[in-house]
């Protein structure tokens, strides 16, 4: 009997050693109303951390990459991403850099982890939608980590 608990009580504080310390879930979509402004907004849940210096970076493993245009003027856009993290001690990243003179939009999608971590060896899947915000009138392409997965007409 003492050795089933003991059992039990191994798998959960190992289970629980894989949950995020700041409560961060990376499979939640990003908030619905990104600011006004022009591209790339500042609001960015997946944005680099204090104290990422000190975690593992490693891959994503993308699946679908997508635009989505809100209905207001001037027209916001979204990317949605869809894939999986390593492991479920693994948080997204994702980094939005200005667009550059040829209009690329470059998206840098990676994930961290603390190398220290017990964690279960599977993948964890994520679905997320983040602002790029409002561009000037121009056509322009999205790259996400050096593969292009959309253009638009702005």
């Amino acid at each position: 009997m003492f050795r089933r608990i003991f059992g039990l009580l191994l798998v959960l504080v190992l289970l629980s050693a894989c949950a995020g310390a700041s409560g961060d879930d990376p499979v939640t979509n990003a908030p619905d109303s990104p600011p006004a402004g022009s591209a790339p907004v500042d609001d960015n849940p997946y944005a680099p951390q204090p104290g990422d210096e000190g975690l593992l970076k490693d891959v994503i493993y993308l699946d679908a990459a997508g635009l989505l245009f809100l209905e207001s003027y001037p027209v916001q856009v979204r990317l949605s991403l869809t894939g999986n993290l390593p492991t479920p001690c693994h948080s997204l990243r994702i980094v939005v850099v200005q667009p550059d003179s040829d209009n690329k939009i470059a998206i840098n999608a990676y994930s961290v982890a603390n190398p220290d971590a017990i964690c279960i060896q599977m993948l964890q899947p994520f679905s997320v939608t983040i602002a790029l915000g409002s561009f000037a009138t121009g056509h322009y392409t999205v790259w996400v980590n050096d593969e292009e997965v959309a253009e638009f007409d702005a």
